[in-house]
């Protein structure tokens, strides 16, 4: 990336709304997802009519004048950001075509409880909603929301570039405002000399192909106690009652405090490998498909009835690995490298931990165990992780060569 090219970015700051403002913040996700839900339905009854009449988007958002005078609390609220509502279902609606034309699991839209909808968008600053920075003053930053004023915003760090979007988004008890800005200024860092290959792991987040173990601290195995503590009580809790949403949202904290956490270090951790490298190979890792359920096995003998397949034993492993958040770390990876001009490379995973890094030799029995790598060929022994790193960076090297050819 050379001197004075932009990226696109997102910044999120903490909003600190009054108590009124709070509530104006509920009353407006209830408004939309109502709006959304409803959306659907007109889908929903236009297919099933012996017609087949198609609803597009235009159709649903030439109706919203209509909708507003008749019903005050949709007027509140921004008429954009109801048209940005309309065009995340007219999104999802595109998505579910295209995985049934793919042949995949299609996975209908589904209607939006209490619990599901938590965001709501304004396509244009300016337009129902205006970010008001202060760069003198950053304590005094606010975002005006049509229907709910203006907010208190903790900015904790400037926002650069042109802000093209604003939205709101509830994480539990929290508020949170998301600015999506233009033309944000990249910083490329200068030339480092030294490239890394990057293995992932659930003992150790990642291990470097020089040597480095970086932790894996099981942020969420720590609160796990606590947490099941929680949601013991919550199951206990009527629903529709003021103590089940304390429960709720004390599941909710325990959860964020976890998702905070796990970002933190993500971001420390790529943040040290992108200062001190020009060229980051690591793995391409499918973190969805490798934590999916087991596929059942039916019993050839016994209709109705299946055969063990190993479901129990994977499910430990398909929580440490979304403990140890190797999907959240490759994003704030690729972003980071990205503003700084350092490049990423991407290398398929298969057999990366049972190859030898000196003689090639590939064999399930050069991996015995999960730390130690011993070659039954040439007899070259290493940690498995430190093996793997640089089986990856020679890799991500060879790659790199192929591509600038």
């Amino acid at each position: 990336m050379t001197q004075g090219a932009a990226v696109r970015r997102t910044f999120k700051f903490q909003l600190r709304p009054t108590v009124k403002q709070a509530a104006a913040f509920t009353a407006m996700l209830s408004s939309h997802r109502a709006l959304y839900n409803a959306a659907l339905q007109e889908r929903r009854d236009a297919y099933r009519h012996p017609s087949r009449t198609t609803v597009r988007y235009g159709d649903q958002s030439a109706q919203l004048k209509e909708i507003r005078a008749d019903d005050p609390d949709q007027a509140r609220w921004s008429f954009s950001s109801q048209q940005a509502t309309l065009r995340r279902l007219d999104t999802a609606m595109a998505a579910f075509f295209r995985r049934v034309k793919a042949g995949e699991k299609p996975g209908y839209p589904r209607f939006r409880g209490v619990g599901w909808f938590d965001t709501v968008t304004w396509p244009k600053d300016g337009d129902g909603c205006r970010w008001d920075s202060q760069p003198d003053h950053p304590t005094q930053t606010r975002v005006r929301l049509q229907g709910v004023g203006h907010v208190k915003v903790n900015q904790h760090r400037p926002v650069l570039g042109t802000v093209k979007t604003i939205s709101v988004k509830r994480e539990g008890c929290r508020w949170y405002v998301l600015l999506s800005c233009d033309d944000v200024p990249a910083a490329p860092l200068p030339v480092a000399g030294a490239v890394v290959g990057v293995d992932l792991g659930v003992v150790s987040l990642a291990t470097t192909s020089d040597g480095r173990h970086i932790g894996n601290p099981r942020y969420l195995a720590v609160v796990a106690g606590r947490l099941a503590r929680a949601q013991r009580k919550l199951a206990r809790k009527k629903r529709g009652s003021a103590r089940r949403r304390k429960a709720v949202a004390r599941v909710a904290a325990l959860h964020g405090t976890v998702r905070r956490q796990r970002l933190d270090l993500a971001h420390k951790t790529a943040l040290g490998l992108v200062r001190e490298h020009d060229l980051i190979a690591v793995e391409a890792l499918r973190v969805g498909n490798m934590t999916r359920r087991a596929a059942p096995r039916p019993a050839p003998d016994r209709p109705g009835a299946f055969l063990p397949n190993g479901q129990a034993a994977k499910t430990g492993l398909n929580r440490s690995i979304l403990d140890a958040g190797w999907g959240v770390f490759l994003a704030v990876l690729h972003a980071k490298a990205e503003s700084a001009g350092r490049t990423v490379v991407e290398v398929p995973p298969a057999n990366t931990s049972r190859t030898c890094a000196v003689c090639g030799h590939c064999h399930a029995d050069n991996r015995r165990t999960q730390a130690v790598f011993a070659c039954v060929a040439c007899g070259y022994t290493a940690h498995a992780d430190v093996n793997a790193a640089v089986n990856i960076l020679r890799a991500g090297l060879a790659r790199q060569a192929a591509q600038a050819a």
